[in-house]
């Protein structure tokens, strides 16, 4: 081999080595996530999970999103524009049940529909991936049960539920689950109040707040996501309630994380929303693949406390690596 045909060789393999990473990044499928709230630490862990896989299985996954659980056009909007860009599929956690059922159905004619953590009156998702949310509620009331009990040494008492918004499959299946497991386990404790907020926090204050102004009687309330439980233990701590009152959160963030440490909330139960986005993207490209996949896949829900929350798994769970 003469030295021109050594450099013309030498030349091409660079060439074929320069474009491999061109030509495979041009193929790489798109998978968007579109979540509820971009800024709640609960959706920043779900994303996350979703970027992790897109790493590990070469998927470009767009973070989509409003700033507000409560903006249900927005998310329309959003799931409108993202089946537009023709991906290979689409991972959404529906912000609101009815609403967002007929939207889900005519993209399910476009593209592949994976759902995580919220339902929508939809028949469309290929899979759906979630927290039980009925035995989460069942979780929380044996642990608000547990609380109340080792606050007044017995479980009895009037206790309280504090939905975020109305119309949200997992909030609605929480409260079905909490009120069916009272009835059948803790005769003792009675359902005074169930309260719908607006998904602010300040007006999970204000409830929690006149709550205990108005119920004397009151030892455990029930706040059924991260904002309400973060307004919910802000009101104990300002009325100095935390020795008579126990507070059952759902999902977990450093504000609840050092309220359970410090007593003001007695537990939490704790989702894995860094499985959900990281197995949504994984089913989602799967699906697009062809691939058969379960239809419905159960995500854990686990219930901490002061008493569990050093170990191994607790901290998983509560420190996620969001970065």
């Amino acid at each position: 081999m003469t030295r021109r045909h050594i450099l013309w060789a030498a030349l091409t393999a660079s060439a074929i080595a320069l474009a491999a990473p061109i030509q495979a990044q041009a193929q790489q499928p798109v998978i968007p996530i579109i979540v509820k709230d971009t800024t709640s630490f609960y959706w920043q862990i779900v994303l996350a999970g979703a970027r992790k896989a897109g790493v590990d299985l070469g998927v470009k996954v767009p973070e989509l999103g409003a700033t507000s659980e409560a903006d249900i056009n927005g998310q329309i909007g959003i799931l409108e524009n993202a089946v537009a860009s023709k991906p290979a599929a689409i991972v959404i956690s529906p912000t609101q049940r009815s609403a967002l059922g007929k939207p889900i159905d005519e993209a399910a004619k476009q593209v592949k529909i994976i759902g995580i953590d919220s339902g929508a009156d939809s028949k469309a998702f290929t899979s759906f991936l979630t927290t039980d949310n009925v035995q989460g509620g069942r979780i929380a009331a044996d642990g608000l049960a547990a609380g109340v009990k080792a606050k007044t040494g017995k479980v009895e008492g009037d206790v309280a539920l504090i939905t975020a918004l109305p119309g949200v499959g997992s909030l609605d299946e929480r409260a079905k689950g909490f009120k069916e497991q009272l009835k059948a386990k803790y005769p003792g404790l009675k359902l005074v109040a169930d309260k719908v907020a607006d998904g602010q926090a300040t007006t999970a204050l204000n409830i929690m707040t006149d709550l205990i102004t108005a119920n004397p009687k009151l030892v455990g309330v029930f706040p059924s996501n991260l904002i309400m439980a973060q307004g919910a233990g802000q009101a104990v701590a300002e009325n100095k309630a935390s020795a008579k009152i126990a507070v059952m959160g759902f999902d977990s963030d450093d504000k609840l994380v050092k309220f359970v440490r410090e007593g003001t909330i007695y537990g939490l139960v704790v989702q894995d929303p860094f499985r959900m986005g990281y197995d949504g993207v994984k089913t989602a490209l799967a699906v697009s693949k062809g691939q058969k996949v379960e239809a419905f896949v159960d995500t854990g829900a686990n219930l901490i406390t002061k008493d569990t929350m050093d170990s191994p798994r607790a901290k998983e769970l509560l420190n996620p690596k969001v970065k």
